[in-house]
């Protein structure tokens, strides 16, 4: 199975229905393919400047460790210079808070990552597992 751009909809359309049901501020999502190539992004009404790029780095942060961000935090926090150094690896595109979710089928094969920004790094990464989980796939923040 491959993330095609109707399953990325799905994702990103279920992102922003649970920030809307939470009462989240105005999220842009990103969704990647396993290369880190875009599939669908959306920005929200009044979300802010260089949201896109803080959802990217998430995603993308995921794709390039192979894990969610929110693990990449705690990594960072335990090895501050391996983070920054890989930051500078995949030319800044790495933002270490939570919001970046890898995406698997059941069968655990990796599909791609998605990243939210907007509200809370808390806040964004529960509408990316509950977009996620609208398109009937697996999210792993860790």
């Amino acid at each position: 199975m491959t993330l095609d751009l109707e399953t990325a909809r799905t994702i990103v359309a279920g992102a922003r229905a649970q920030g809307v049901e939470a009462g989240y501020k105005p999220l842009t999502v990103v969704v990647l393919d396993p290369g880190g190539h875009l599939i669908a992004a959306e920005r929200e009404d009044g979300s802010s400047m260089k949201r896109y790029e803080v959802a990217h780095g998430k995603a993308y942060g995921a794709l390039s460790l192979g894990m969610g961000s929110r693990a990449i935090m705690n990594r960072a926090e335990q090895q501050a210079y391996f983070v920054a150094a890989v930051t500078h690896a995949v030319g800044g595109a790495l933002v270490p808070v939570p919001g970046g979710v890898l995406v698997k089928d059941a069968d655990g094969t990796l599909l791609g990552a998605v990243g939210a920004s907007g509200d809370t790094s808390d806040n964004d990464e529960a509408a990316v597992v509950a977009g996620i989980e609208a398109a009937g796939l697996t999210a792993q923040v860790d």
